[in-house]
């Protein structure tokens, strides 16, 4: 019996990529062409943003904004920012296990395309080509677990 239970809960909860997707790009070269003269030692500077939005009872959207800037000294070299989304069904999960799926791993899917599209637009820009890094979403999420656990009891004393 319990078994059978068991079995029931693993068949209801279920986890479907609907679409990938670029939703927004943003590319700028503020000094160029002068930039392409100097010699190419960049300082990267990368942000990570996540939105989420509920479509519906099944269906969510997870947006993930990656940010980059390379600069040249003090010359902003380039700057691209792209919105990576994903459209995912999210079935039979409990509320605690929504959180790190929509905190973490959506993320986690949705960033190698996020990766390759930042790729693609630098290396369009006319620069060498930039390959990020992975990144651990897990500890992202979980900072910010222990950020809102602590921002919560600071406001309650």
């Amino acid at each position: 019996m319990a078994e059978e239970n068991a079995a029931q809960e693993e068949q209801q909860a279920r986890f479907v990529i609907q679409k990938i997707y670029t939703k927004d790009i943003s590319f700028e070269t503020p000094n160029s062409p002068e930039i392409f003269r100097e010699e190419w030692k960049p300082e990267i500077d990368l942000q990570l943003g996540n939105e989420y939005k509920r479509i519906d009872e099944d269906n969510h959207e997870i947006t993930l904004t990656v940010t980059v800037t390379a600069k040249v000294g003090d010359k902003i070299a380039f700057l691209a920012e792209v919105k990576q989304a994903g459209i995912f069904s999210l079935t039979g999960y409990s509320d605690q296990e929504m959180g790190p799926l929509v905190g973490s791993y959506c993320p986690n899917t949705v960033f190698p395309f996020a990766r390759e599209v930042i790729s693609d637009v630098v290396i369009k820009g006319g620069f060498p080509q930039l390959v990020l890094s992975p990144v651990n979403f897990d500890a992202l999420y979980m900072n910010q677990i222990e950020q809102a656990k602590q921002q919560a009891a600071a406001k309650a004393h």
